[in-house]
């Protein structure tokens, strides 16, 4: 069986998400896969804090013969085990993590009542007065 090693498309429309995964080269791009080895983000403003791995799963898969595709590629050689942006990574995802620990939780505003229901509100009362 061949193996590859490619992103599995998931999200939204315009909120795209990819999970790296070890998957039978038959397969369709985002159908089911043997492992699950990381996620990318494309969507993180850190640049180097885009890619997360499972490393000793990558490992494995590039030992067994898994052949990466030409993204997944890139994303080893500089985020991979031995990495040419892991000192930048670790930074890049240590002010993501502090960064999203700041960010305050917004509260909604009361939602205000319709002017149906006010002036219904309105006509009762002033048949109370009566």
């Amino acid at each position: 069986m061949a193996v590859r090693i490619r992103m599995k498309m998931m999200g939204r429309r315009h909120r795209p998400f990819y999970r790296i995964c070890a998957a039978d080269v038959r397969r369709p791009r985002d159908g089911r896969v043997l492992e699950v080895i990381g996620v990318y983000d494309p969507m993180i403003p850190e640049t180097d804090a885009r890619v997360v791995w499972n490393v000793d799963r990558l490992q494995y898969w590039l030992s067994v013969g898994a052949q990466p595709t030409e993204k997944v590629k890139v994303l080893i050689k500089k985020y991979g085990p031995n990495g040419t942006h892991l000192e930048q990574q670790k930074e890049a995802l240590e002010r993501w993590a502090e960064r999203r620990r700041r960010q305050p939780v917004e509260i909604l505003p009361q939602a205000k009542p319709a002017a149906s229901e006010s002036s219904a509100e309105e006509t009762t009362e002033t048949a109370e007065e009566e």
